[in-house]
């Protein structure tokens, strides 16, 4: 084959192919098997490879995926990428309708412009359980792919979009546009995927929406173009005279992008209502997971007059399906302590997996909710999870006792310092109460002493603001918690994934050893204040039963062996450098030895080590009168 006959192969292949891609992956309507696609695939892979300069930059073999990345890079939006405010219920949705008409003022010109009384027209589409990704297009060729990231800045995923084939590589017109979308998983492949992890002994993702998210963030494109992605655009940001979220999809099919079967113009919210009762009865039918349905006000500059609050639009609002429910049991029930000193019981379950991950706890709010739903140790109950939240215990099966279920009351004292609690009434009625802790000092309350601990123990992947988190949610009372939480238990929060719950429950468990003899040795002289403030410490109940708990708990504070030599009790400067050893193993052998490892000269120095071109810590240590050794002498006081 000559250049010129390769030439017009490559264009040939490149053009039935792209036209193959597109009825299959975007119109759902295959033309040829995919023996036959593979097949030709296979050929222009092989043509591409010995005529290199003829291969096209929109050619299908692009989505095989490139070298492996060493790190995302980050980009920044040009438009922010904004999340959406819930609604779980009609009435949820009718409140939303209410807010949105009276932030817009009514015009004396028309009532179609603002007030109560004015008409809106709405859209609707299915939401999907993926993750969210912005593209944007350079003259109509794909140039960057991101995530959302924190809305303003996210990671630039472009090799691994590529790989996707329902994302058009090249545009049919040279536009400039953004287009927003979300990457998603199918559930057989989620199913396929997880069945290969676990015969690779790998970890399983709990939903189709960590599946596509992990997938997506794979270093090695080659990864995630094995996991078969699928991408639906739901929005254009770039203005091309769209004047509804309507024509909006209208122009993403025209330019050859795949959206939802999904969708519905309504004239009213009974429409919408009558929309999502149609979507929930398909919803377990479809290939996709979604977990609701997007409804926006479908004039455009409407839309927009609407704003942001926070970080949602206020003409845009999920309407979620309801909560999950699956049915566990009760294996205890636990006292947790809040910021507020406030006491909430806890239910510690049987892990179970329901609405897409699995989860080990449940709020029960407070002893009258106990009551209430008469829940014990050992019942089997029914929990609920509403939104990415602590799941509700909602209904006891009574039926199923054995007997030997347990009772639970709450605490007369604090389940942390010991100090006595008060019982306040909610609201006027006094129709609920909860239980507070009113000790101003409870470590629990001191959301600074946590902190100060989880600094000690080196649990870096612990911060204030995840501290604060797991408190409100009810997983931690107090430090001794944190060394029993799962991976479950953080998963099932917004914003946590598997893969951040893993590193978090293995950086705490990590830890559990502590004060090492290096640390030991690196501690300054303790005086006589110190002495004293660890005798106070001490001689509080609460703090020693803080201590009982956290051995309990797995923690263990290592003893320190020191052999006695010439450097015991010594203190030692090292200037220069030295041939039998580094200064980091130096530094290790003189606290093996006994020996306090210092930086600076001073008069209280015992020895400084004089190794090859010392600095200024030689003129110092002469002038201070201090002793001076060579290496040789050095090593021979370490008994090496």
């Amino acid at each position: 084959m000559n250049d010129s006959d390769a030439k017009k192969r490559i264009e040939k292949l490149t053009k039935q192919i792209n036209e193959l891609r597109f009825r299959y992956h975007v119109l759902d309507d295959p033309e040829v098997t995919d023996e036959i696609y593979d097949s030709l695939t296979q050929e222009l892979l092989g043509l591409e490879a010995d005529y290199p300069q003829f291969k096209l930059k929109n050619s299908p073999t692009q989505r095989v995926g490139g070298g492996a990345l060493d790190k995302f890079e980050k980009v920044a939006h040009q438009n922010r990428m904004l999340s959406l405010n819930d609604a779980f219920d009609e009435q949820d949705l009718r409140d939303w309708d209410e807010r949105i008409r009276k932030i817009l003022p009514a015009s004396p010109k028309t009532a179609s412009r603002g007030g109560p009384d004015q008409q809106f027209d709405y859209f609707a589409e299915v939401k999907f359980d993926g993750l969210a990704v912005s593209l944007r297009y350079e003259k109509g060729k794909l140039a960057v792919a991101a995530t959302r990231g924190d809305g303003f800045v996210g990671e630039n995923v472009t090799e691994n979009i590529k790989t996707i084939h329902s994302i058009p590589l090249v545009l049919d017109k040279p536009l400039t546009i953004e287009v927003r979308g979300e990457a998603i998983m199918t559930k057989e492949t989620w199913k396929a995927l997880n069945k290969k992890q676990q015969a690779e002994k790998k970890s399983l993702y709990a939903n189709t929406r960590n599946a596509a998210a992990g997938s997506i963030r794979q270093l090695d494109p080659k990864v995630t173009a094995s996991r078969k992605l699928q991408f639906f655009a739901f929005d254009l940001i770039t203005d091309l005279g769209q004047r509804t979220h309507e024509e909006v999809h209208k122009k993403l099919k025209d330019y050859g992008f795949r959206i939802t079967n999904y969708e519905r113009h309504c004239k009213s919210l009974g429409e919408v209502f009558a929309f999502y009762k149609e979507v929930e009865r398909v919803r377990e039918k479809l290939p996709y997971g979604i977990d609701g349905i997007v409804v926006s006000i479908n004039n455009l500059e409407t839309f927009r007059r609407l704003g942001v609050v926070g970080k949602a639009p206020r003409g845009m609002v999920a309407y979620k399906f309801p909560a999950a429910q699956a049915t566990t049991v009760v294996e205890d029930i636990r006292v947790q302590v809040g910021r507020t000193g406030k006491l909430t019981p806890v239910a510690h379950l049987k892990p179970v997996f329901v609405s897409g991950t699995t989860v080990s706890r449940a709020t029960l709010h407070n002893e009258d909710e106990i009551k209430r739903l008469d829940v014990r140790i050992g019942d089997t109950v029914v929990i609920q999870r509403a939104g990415d939240v602590i799941p509700d215990v909602v209904e006891v099966l009574p039926k199923l006792r054995t007997g030997k279920e347990k009772k639970f009351s709450m605490p007369k004292v604090c389940p942390v310092c010991r100090e006595p609690v008060a019982r306040r009434f909610i609201g006027d009625k006094e129709q609920s109460a909860d239980y507070f802790c009113i000790n101003n000092s409870c470590p629990t309350r001191n959301l600074r002493a946590m902190e100060h601990f989880v600094s000690a123990f080196d649990i870096y992947t612990i911060g204030p603001k995840i501290l604060q988190r797991f408190r409100e949610e009810g997983l931690i009372s107090d430090v001794v918690d944190l060394f029993y939480l799962k991976k479950e238990d953080i998963q099932s929060l917004e914003r946590f994934g598997e893969k951040s719950a893993e590193n978090i429950v293995a950086s705490i468990q990590g830890h559990k050893k502590v004060a090492s003899k290096e640390k030991i040795n690196a501690i300054p002289n303790i005086g006589e204040v110190v002495a004293d403030s660890i005798f106070n410490w001490f001689k509080l109940k609460r703090n020693r039963e803080l201590v009982e708990r956290l051995i309990k708990a797995g923690v263990e504070v290592q003893g320190v062996k020191i052999k006695k030599s010439p450097l015991t009790g010594k203190s030692i400067v090292v200037t220069g450098g030295l041939e039998s050893m580094s200064r980091e193993e130096a530094k290790e052998a003189v606290r093996g030895a006994g020996g306090d490892w210092v930086s600076s000269v001073s008069k209280n120095t015992d020895y400084v080590v004089v190794g090859d071109s010392p600095g200024s810590k030689y003129d110092k240590a002469q002038k201070l009168g201090v002793t001076t050794i060579d290496e040789k002498e050095f090593l021979k006081l370490l008994g090496q």
